[in-house]
């Protein structure tokens, strides 16, 4: 199931006025301006859907990716989202922080995952690169949180020498990450 938008509702058999006739009878759920679900699908984040939607190239980056793969215990207010830098952040009606990430840097550590109840996919960053992120952006994240994931990470048998080679290519990123991993191994 993909979202509907104005623009790509005749893909899915709607004029744009059939549209709006479909969200009021209850057809149709606003999730987002401009982003339709069917009613009677359930989709579970609708930030993510409204990320995917709104950018196609974005990625869960920062707090938001390193809880996803359970490296900290920190619930984020918003969805981190990084896109890459001399895009547009676009308006979103979601708790959705936009990052702008370097376009040369931005696929190091990208994969892509599934949205769960859509046939949507989004990116997110390996624990590796959002690792290296929570450091060499400890100011916007926090020390605590970067040492804390790397504490785990390294628990759960993390290999540094992966998490290194990705800090070499990451800007600001290689001094604190070598000082981290000194104290901690």
């Amino acid at each position: 199931m993909l979202p509907v938008q104005p623009s790509t509702a005749a893909r899915s058999g709607y004029s744009r006025s059939s549209l709006y006739r479909a969200t009021e009878k209850g057809n149709l759920i606003r999730i987002a301006r401009g982003i339709y679900l069917p009613a009677q699908e359930s989709a579970t984040d609708w930030d993510l859907i409204e990320a995917a939607t709104r950018r196609p190239e974005s990625s869960i980056c920062l707090t938001s990716a390193l809880s996803y793969h359970d490296l900290v215990d920190t619930i984020p207010n918003t969805l981190d989202v990084a896109i890459p830098r001399g895009s547009r952040s676009p308006a979103t009606d979601q708790a959705i922080t936009w990052h702008h990430f370097d376009p040369s840097t931005f696929d190091i550590g990208r994969d892509t995952i599934p949205i769960e109840g859509s046939d949507l996919r989004i990116g997110i960053y390996s624990p590796e690169r959002c690792i290296a992120d929570a450091f060499r952006l400890r100011g916007h994240v926090g020390y605590e949180t970067a040492r804390d994931a790397l504490k785990e990470w390294l628990r759960r048998g993390g290999k540094p020498n992966r998490l290194i080679q990705i800090g070499l290519q990451l800007p600001r990123a290689k001094t604190p990450l070598l000082r981290a991993l000194e104290m901690l191994t």
